[in-house]
């Protein structure tokens, strides 16, 4: 069998596995959490599976002899008694099948990550015979949140040596996804090498902080991050890195919910960024999506807030810069409506699509596209 035969079977094995792990796990139309630390130093593990016939758990640690149970829902769950206090690897068996936990903080970490590459050439590849810059990650207690929380901080070639402050970028994900999303399925790392390497975009610090923030309503979580972001990261990064701290040297970009997140931040603090970017995102949600999720907005008071803060953002803005993924992005009618307003505010802002709907590929590029426009 030769390379490119075997990587197509090993292709066709993977989509087989996947075929029949999602014929007896499905996404559970109720709430399930799972793991849940229980009392008596006992843990609950859960997983819907309402076609499945045997459930098991399994571990390198071998603590995974756990009897599970059906409940009427087609939830099952099993209980791991005597846990010793660690850090543990595990996987569920559905019916022979490998799963693993989709309902854990760190499912979506867990994922493979494929990178096509063919040329090399590509703006994100990572290319050899450049210089490349250091993604560390970064503890910190949140005031707001009162835990703490984690964010991947990225420093160009050279930064530990260098004397002078920088600029930063706060760049925010989308729904779903966590701080490492960018820096691994958005390329952005080397999206920034090549950029800096090859003299388009001068020197920054760029952050990634994590925007998942659990809250019961989902208009009530950029209105948590905005604060999150002003008074606990930024003041983390510009008490711990050499940077600049004026809003002029402060940048901010996000994707989604990330967009969402970005617009709350400037529509809360107007003077706080000199240069904003939100990715396949508006800031008032259209009836078509409101009527289908049936979520409650109020546009009038929206407006309200656009209206009184215009001519603030006219002066502090050096650049807002909206984008969309074509008419195939599901967030293009939020869009729409949203830079509807903003003109009939007279805020001036920029527009472009790049085809491609509501995926990376098109945020990768927007990343790409939209760098070299900032602190210029």
């Amino acid at each position: 069998m030769n390379y490119k035969n075997s990587v197509i079977f090993c292709l066709l094995c993977c989509l087989n596995l996947t075929v029949v792990a999602q014929h007896h796990v499905a996404e559970s139309p109720i709430n399930v959490v799972s793991p849940v630390v229980l009392s008596n130093n006992r843990v609950a593990f859960k997983i819907y599976a309402p076609k499945a016939k045997k459930v098991n758990l399994k571990s390198a640690d071998r603590w995974d002899n756990i009897e599970f149970k059906k409940d009427d829902h087609g939830v099952w769950e099993g209980v791991w008694e005597n846990v010793i206090p660690g850090a543990y690897r595990y996987f569920f068996i559905v019916d022979g099948v490998s799963v693993y936990n989709i309902k854990t903080s760190s499912a979506f970490e867990t994922n493979a990550l494929f990178t096509y590459t063919p040329k090399g050439d590509e703006f994100f590849a990572l290319k050899e015979k450049i210089p490349h810059g250091a993604l560390s990650q970064r503890f910190y207690y949140s005031k707001v949140l009162q835990k703490t929380q984690r964010m991947q901080i990225w420093t160009p070639s050279g930064f530990e040596k260098i004397g002078t402050k920088m600029p930063v970028l706060y760049l925010i994900h989308g729904g779903g996804d966590n701080d490492r999303s960018w820096s691994e399925v958005g390329c952005a790392c080397n999206i920034l090498d090549n950029l800096i390497a090859a003299g388009k975009i001068k020197p920054m610090v760029v952050v990634m902080p994590d925007g998942s923030i659990p809250t019961n309503k989902m208009l009530d979580r950029p209105v948590l991050f905005a604060k999150l972001l002003m008074k606990d990261i930024i003041p983390f990064v510009e008490s711990n890195y050499k940077v600049y701290t004026d809003s002029e040297h402060r940048a901010i970009m996000g994707l989604s919910m990330g967009g969402l997140e970005t617009l709350e931040a400037i529509m809360t603090y107007p003077d706080a960024f000199g240069y904003v970017c939100p990715l396949s995102s508006g800031w008032w949600l259209s009836k078509e999506w409101i009527e289908k999720r049936m979520i409650s907005d109020n546009k009038e008071a929206r407006i309200a807030r656009i209206n009184k803060i215009a001519s603030k953002l006219n002066s502090s803005l050096k650049l807002l810069y909206f984008t969309q993924g074509g008419p195939e992005d599901l967030a293009y009618s939020n869009g729409m409506e949203t830079l509807k307003i903003f003109k009939d505010a007279g805020v001036k802002f920029q527009y472009s699509e790049s085809p491609g709907g509501h995926t990376w590929k098109v945020w990768r590029k927007n990343l790409h596209d939209l760098v070299p426009l900032l602190f210029n």
